[in-house]
Parts: structure tokens; sequence; C-alpha cells
């Protein structure tokens, strides 16, 4: 039996690779004659880099950046023939800042916009960046800052970093110079930047916010998409509302007013990576996350490989850390099982801190029934 193993990585425990060899090896336990291939995925959020690295090879690029509370850090972009590739996650991720600390109203964006310099001063033509698992709510103002077309107040000085301060924004310091780069913006959502669906009241939470603070930042978005519509030649007038502008924070809004263009994040993966012909040999696919709820419906990895897996017939099971949804959700979006790590190791806690284990155990289980 030929077994595709795709997962995405698992919610800050395991990364796409690691979730990969993890199910690989429990599946070997029970099913050693079986051929297990693995393909880690990604849909535009922590592991992008090093998903498309896998397969295409290139030039992994260092830069001095920033990180979401202004701190040094190391980042990188890879160079793959003309093309940059970028995560955000590396410089404005949620792993980044501990729980307790987060706060979307002052973490910025900088460091990104230090990235996509570099890429563009590489000589890069394109420049592909992954939107997801960000810890900013920014609207992607830091990025601007750091090329130059940061918010300014009244007075013209720069404002402070985050979100909050951009409810009193007046105009930007300048416009950026990106030398007619393309720009791809890989997104696993398709929010719009403000409204009950936006970025702050949607994702807000998560980073931090009160709802108070929802409330602050959503009006404050809703300011600074007027302030990228008139400063910004060929800003589309309603930013705001396009699909995927609420992406990591409004980075996607950002990136949409400079004139980029938005893509699903896992559809572009399966593209560059050859995904679909790996699909097409495989008798079954197993994908995972660390949660499967009903965000994973919508356009991230879980949903992009079931897919796959139905338009070449073959079954689709999913390992995730929790599943949220029911039978018949599954199966509308294709997905044939799915198994829980909770469920299997008896507790949140217990499937937390043996990950790796816990997930080869279940993987294995799962071998006994799916294997031939």
């Amino acid at each position: 039996m030929r077994v595709l193993v795709a997962p995405d990585s698992f919610g800050g425990t395991l990364s796409a690779g690691e979730a990969a060899a993890a199910i690989a090896a429990g599946w070997h336990r029970t099913a050693p004659g079986d051929t297990v291939v693995t393909r880690p995925l990604s849909d535009g959020g922590p592991g992008l880099v090093d998903v498309i690295r896998a397969t295409l090879g290139g030039e992994l690029v260092p830069v001095r950046a920033r990180g979401p509370r202004m701190e040094e850090l190391d980042a990188s972009f890879l160079l793959v023939d003309g093309v940059a590739y970028l995560e955000c996650a590396q410089v404005c991720g949620l792993h980044l800042v501990p729980k307790a600390e987060r706060d979307p109203k002052v973490t910025t964006t900088y460091g990104l916009g230090l990235l996509l310099a570099a890429a563009v001063e590489s000589g890069a033509r394109s420049v592909v960046i992954g939107l997801g698992g960000s810890v900013t709510n920014d609207g992607g103002a830091g990025m601007l800052a750091a090329l130059g077309a940061g918010p300014v107040g009244v007075s013209g000085t720069a404002l402070p970093p985050g979100g909050a301060s951009l409810r009193v924004c007046e105009g930007l310091a300048g416009l950026p110079a990106l030398r007619g780069v393309e720009i791809i913006a890989a997104t696993d959502v398709d929010n719009p930047l403000t409204g009950i669906h936006g970025a702050s009241a949607v994702y807000g939470p998560q980073k931090g916010a009160t709802d108070n603070d929802v409330q602050i930042l959503d009006a404050a978005l809703e300011h600074w998409a007027s302030i990228l519509v008139a400063h910004l030649p060929g800003c589309p007038p309603d930013l705001a509302s396009l699909p995927g502008a609420g992406a990591a924070g409004g980075l996607g809004a950002a990136l949409l007013a400079l004139g980029g263009r938005r893509e699903a994040g896992i559809a572009l993966v399966r593209r560059l990576i050859g995904f679909d012909t790996e699909v097409a040999g495989a008798d079954l696919v197993i994908t995972g996350e660390g949660s499967f709820d009903f965000q994973s419906l919508r356009g991230k990895v879980v949903a992009g490989v079931a897919s796959a897996a139905s338009e070449h017939g073959a079954p689709c099971v999913v390992l995730a850390g929790q599943v949220q949804v029911g039978r018949q959700e599954a199966a509308a979006a294709h997905v044939d099982e799915a198994r829980s790590m909770v469920e299997h190791a008896g507790s949140v806690e217990r499937a937390m801190e043996d990950a790796a284990e816990v997930l080869t155990s279940l993987a294995a289980r799962t071998a006994k029934d799916w294997s031939r």
C-alpha cells in the first residue's frame, strides 16, 4: 500500500516535518511493508519556507531583522530562480511572544518590512509572502514603516508601533520603493480587514486582545484603510472589504494596497511542489494539524489535501491534536475519518507534553484499520 503523509504544523508543538515523521514512524510500526511518502505542507503560516525549500532547493539569505516588539532577531528568506519566499511568522509570529505578554495594540510587522526590503535588494523579480500565525494587528503599518512609508500623525511625526496608534494617523511618511517587484500574498484565510469577520474581531483575541481592544483595533484599521486608499497610488478603493485583507492582522490589506495579489497558500504550495502528482499515486492520504475545526475547512492545509485526494479518488484521514468538526461536515469536505490525539492520549496535557510519541501511537493504531 502507498500512503502519502502530508500534514501542516501542529500548533507550536510539532513542525510539519516533525509531524510527518511521527506519522510515518507510527504507520511503519504496524505496517512495515507499506510505502510511506512524507510531504510536509504549509498554507502560508509557519514552515512555508522549509516546505518549499525541501522541494525546490534555493538559497537561504540571512537577514538581521526585528521581532513583533522591535527586538533584534535573525531571520531569512528563500531565493529560487528570481523568486523570494518570505514568512511573516518568522518575524511577527505568535511563538515570539509569551501568551501572557501578547498585546496586539503595540506589536508590529516592522521586521517583515526589513525582510521584504532585503528581498527587493537581492534582485528578486517576485516576492511570495506567507501570511499566517502572526501576533500582530497593525494592518501592515510596521512593514510599511520599514519601507519608508510608515504612518505619521498630524505633525508629520512617525506614530508608535502597533495597531492602536493608527486611530490618529494622518498620512504616510513617503512611498515605498519596490522597484516593480511582483508581490503575492499567500494566505490561508479570506477575511476582510474590518467588521465582525475582520482581522481584529476574529483573530485579535488569540493575540491577546480584550473585547475593548477589539473595538479599538477595528476602528483603527478602518481608518488606516482610508489612509492607504488616499495616499498609495493604485490602492483598491474597496481595500477594507477585499477577501484576504484581514490576513495576519491586516498585513493582507497592506500588501494588496501595494498592488499585490492574493493566492490561497495551500493552492500555491500544491502547485510548487507538484503535490497532485504525489496524490495521484497514493492509495491513502493522511493529513493533520493542531486543531481540526471549522476554520480548517476554509482554505487551510487539511481542506486542500482532502480536496486533492478526492479529485484523485483516494481516501483521506485526518490526525489532529483535537477534532471539533462533526462527521457530516468532515465528509462534506472529503475527509473520510478524523482522529484526535487528545482522545487517544486521554488528556490535552498528555497530548501536548509528548506530542511526537502520541501522534506516532495514533498513526500506528490508524494503520491497523486502514492498511491492507
